[in-house]
């Protein structure tokens, strides 16, 4: 080997090593290493969290299981990239969030990062939860911490190159990932502004209802607009937009009801696509909650509207 030769390849195994540690340093899963502010959690406050972000229906413990079980996770979620078990949330020490510091479920709430510094899928909704106010966040943790703890060993996701793949996911936040909180609007009502919080927030609606790119990020120029079913095999989420224009809904009042009952009062398309445990959550919601959801939803006119830094 030339003298040229051996330099073209001592730099290209330069150029190599110096690339992987580029790559496992920008995908690596840190702790935000934050100190929370002191605060009396709420567990009342936090049940209100829990139903509005419908906990139960990703983590119950089976797919049959109905949402008034345990969130002991177990049940399948599939996707077209893999089978996830969505995991614990009961209080148990070795299986669930006993162990879990206040920092830490933050984190894995806002940041996508386990305790133990592992990237959390997307499946997970933290791209919506980073959205939350953190007293709300402690306030869910404090219900949570008061379920009685089963146990309940997580399982792996069932997908292809596992560890690769985990990684990406770090690449995939720097690209997906917003600021983090709700900006109030001035000009709207504190209703108005309790619905926003409450859909783009633990609601997590758009995660669904918001259309994605070949990347899987949410198009927020078309944000509720509806599209593929995130499941992949469960047809089209419609769209959340102009729903009184479309003859949907006739206002606040009809929209709060089909959200309290759905069809057992006759509103149609409550059962479909996952719906029928979202309604079943958002009726367990105070009135003025489900209302506040309602009023929000129906402002939703075609524009995007993201209320977030």
């Amino acid at each position: 080997m030339t003298s040229r030769a051996k330099g073209i390849a001592a730099g290209l195994a330069i150029a190599v090593v110096a690339a992987v540690v580029i790559l496992s340093v920008l995908t690596a899963a840190r702790s935000s290493g934050r100190v929370l502010a002191a605060h009396e959690a709420d567990p009342v406050r936090g049940e209100v969290m829990y139903h509005v972000g419908g906990c139960i229906s990703c983590h119950k413990a089976s797919a049959t299981a109905g949402i008034a079980g345990p969130p002991s996770g177990g049940a399948p979620f599939e996707t077209p990239v893999g089978t996830f078990w969505p995991g614990n949330l009961t209080p148990d020490v070795e299986t669930g969030i006993g162990s879990w510091t206040a920092e830490q479920f933050v984190d894995a709430m806002t940041r996508g990062v386990s305790p133990d510094l592992r990237h959390y899928f997307p499946a997970f909704p933290y791209s919506s939860y980073r959205n939350m106010q953190v007293e709300d966040l402690l306030d869910l943790r404090a219900y949570l911490r008061g379920l009685e703890p089963v146990r309940s060993p997580a399982r792996a996701p069932d997908i292809p190159m596992l560890g690769p793949a985990r990684r990406a996911v770090g690449l995939w936040k720097r690209l997906a990932l917003g600021g983090v909180g709700f900006r109030r609007d001035p000009e709207q009502s504190d209703v108005w502004n309790r619905g926003a919080y409450l859909v783009n927030g633990p609601g997590h609606c758009g995660e669904c209802h918001t259309p994605r790119d070949a990347l899987m990020i949410p198009d927020a120029s078309r944000a509720f607009a509806g599209g593929p079913h995130p499941r992949g095999d469960k047809g089209v989420v419609p769209s959340l937009l102009d729903l009184e224009g479309r003859g949907r809904y006739s206002g606040v009042s009809d929209l709060t009801l089909a959200l309290q009952f759905g069809e057992t009062l006759g509103y149609d398309k409550l059962s479909s696509g996952g719906m029928a445990d979202v309604q079943m959550n958002l009726a367990m919601l105070p009135e003025e909650d489900v209302r506040a959801i309602a009023e929000y939803l129906l402002s939703l006119d075609g524009e995007a509207i993201r209320n977030f830094e």
